[in-house]
């Protein structure tokens, strides 16, 4: 759980400012995202591996 603790002359925004970068910087809201739906591990590892070939092919594009 993620606490902020406000100042007694910091305003609401500010404060929220704080908390939505601390949401950011530990990845929850990326991994509510991806909890979201169940995937299949299957489905996981191929997603990963049809990336792997993209980003090969653009490196491979951009190097020659």
């Amino acid at each position: 759980m993620i606490v902020i603790h406000i100042k007694d002359s910091e305003s609401i925004e500010k404060a929220l400012r704080r908390y939505k970068k601390k949401v950011k910087n530990t990845g929850i809201h990326k991994e509510v995202r991806e909890r979201r739906f169940f995937e299949k591990p299957s489905i996981i590892r191929r997603n990963e591996i049809e990336k792997a070939k993209y980003k090969e092919k653009l490196y491979q594009e951009y190097n020659q």
